[in-house]
C-alpha cells in the first residue's frame, strides 16, 4: 500500500530522524537557484526529493538558498565546510559552479539538474530531462481544447534546457490541430511574477484561452492571471493544480524529485555513477502529465494522450526540442 504523508507529519518525522543524531548518515545537501527552495517548481521538487531519502533511506538532509547567481560559489562552499558527501546545484545557471567545484574539491561528490557537461569529472553526475517529452503531451491537450483557436506559451529565460519546453509544446499543440495560433513571450526572468501575470493576461486579451509556462516563479503570477480571467493555465515541473484547481488544466512534470531520491539511494548503497549525464524522459519516470489532468480533460482526449506516450518511449514519434529540430519536425507533419 503506498503511504501518504501529509506535510506536518512528514515535518515531524524528519525532525525525529534529525534529533536521534547518527553520525554515520549520508549527508547530502542542495543549492536552490535564484528561485528558492518554495517556488512550487524544480527546487520545491528537488527539496522534497531529499526529503524523502531522509525519511526513507536515513540521509542527513538540508539546503542553502541562493538570491543572486554571486551567492551560488559561497554556498557551495558553505556545504563543503558542513562536510555534505554529496552538494547537488538545482538549475542549469549553476553549471560552471558546480563543475569547478568539483574540479577543485575531488573528495567531495557533486550533482546538477539541467546541466550536460562534454567532460564530466569523475565526481559529478549531470541530470537532464526530456522535458519536450511532458511539453508534447501538454501541448496536445492544448490543441485539442482550445475554443478560441489561440494558446499561448510564456518562457523563463531562453536556453537550451527552455527551448525543450517550448518546442515540444509548439510541437504537441501542431500535433493536434495544425490551425492553432500559438502565442509566445519571455519574461527574462525565472522569480517576477508580476511580469508573468502581465504577459499572460495580454495573451488573453489577444484570444488566447490556455497559456502554458516554464518560468519558475514567473509561473505564478501565469496561474494568477488564469483564475482572475477564468481562462486556462497549465502547470510545469511539479502538479500545479492546486495552485488554481479550477483554472490549471494540466502540469507537464518535471520528476527531479525521482532523480534527486534515486542517486542518493545509489550513494548510500555504496554505488556512484559519477563522470557522466543521466537523461531521464518518459520511459525512465522523469517526466509526465501531471495526476490532477484527469479533473479537467475529457476522457477520450486522455486516451489519446495515453497512445502518444506509448510512441513516444517506443521511438514512433520523436519530440522536437530545439528551433532546428522543430523546423525538422513541422516539415515531417503532414
Amino acid at each position: 500500500m503506498k503511504r501518504v504523508f501529509t506535510a506536518a507529519v512528514l515535518a515531524a518525522l524528519m525532525a525525529a530522524c534529525a534529533q536521534q543524531g547518527d553520525s554515520s548518515a549520508v549527508k547530502i545537501a542542495m543549492v536552490t537557484d535564484v528561485g528558492g527552495v518554495n517556488d512550487q517548481s524544480f527546487n520545491q521538487g528537488a527539496w522534497e526529493g531529499l526529503q524523502r531519502a531522509q525519511l526513507e533511506l536515513g540521509i542527513k538532509a538540508s539546503y542553502v538558498e541562493s538570491n543572486q547567481d554571486a551567492d551560488y560559489v559561497p554556498n557551495l562552499q558553505s556545504l563543503m565546510d558542513a562536510k555534505n558527501q554529496l552538494i547537488w546545484g538545482i538549475g542549469f545557471k549553476m553549471g560552471q559552479a558546480i563543475y569547478e567545484a568539483a574540479k577543485n574539491n575531488p573528495d567531495y561528490k557533486f550533482a546538477i539538474i539541467d546541466f550536460a557537461y562534454d567532460n564530466t569529472p569523475a565526481n559529478l553526475i549531470g541530470v537532464v530531462f526530456k522535458a519536450e517529452e511532458a511539453s508534447f503531451l501538454v501541448g496536445y491537450i492544448a490543441g485539442k481544447m482550445t475554443k478560441t483557436g489561440t494558446v499561448g506559451f510564456v518562457g523563463g529565460i531562453k536556453g537550451n534546457v527552455i527551448d525543450g519546453f517550448d518546442y515540444g509544446y509548439h510541437a504537441g499543440v501542431n500535433f493536434a490541430n495544425r490551425q492553432v495560433k500559438i502565442l509566445r513571450q519571455y519574461a527574462e526572468s525565472f522569480t517576477d511574477a508580476a511580469k508573468g501575470k502581465v504577459i499572460t493576461l495580454e495573451m488573453y486579451r489577444q484570444g488566447a484561452d490556455i497559456v502554458y509556462h516554464a518560468a519558475g516563479g514567473v509561473g505564478d503570477g501565469v496561474i494568477e492571471a488564469a483564475r482572475e480571467s477564468n481562462r486556462w493555465a497549465i502547470g510545469v515541473d511539479r502538479d500545479q493544480n492546486y495552485l488554481a484547481p479550477d483554472n490549471v488544466l494540466t502540469s507537464a512534470m518535471k520528476r527531479v524529485d525521482n532523480a534527486i531520491y534515486n542517486i542518493a539511494k545509489e550513494l548510500v548503497e555504496g554505488r556512484w555513477p559519477g563522470g557522466k549525464t543521466i537523461v531521464y524522459g518518459l520511459k525512465e519516470g522523469g517526466v509526465d502529465i501531471a495526476p490532477s489532468t484527469s479533473k479537467h480533460v475529457p476522457v477520450n482526449i486522455l486516451a489519446e494522450v495515453e497512445e502518444l506516450k506509448k510512441k513516444i518511449m517506443a521511438g514512433e514519434i520523436v519530440v522536437p526540442y530545439n528551433e532546428a529540430s522543430y523546423n525538422d519536425w513541422l516539415a515531417k507533419l503532414k
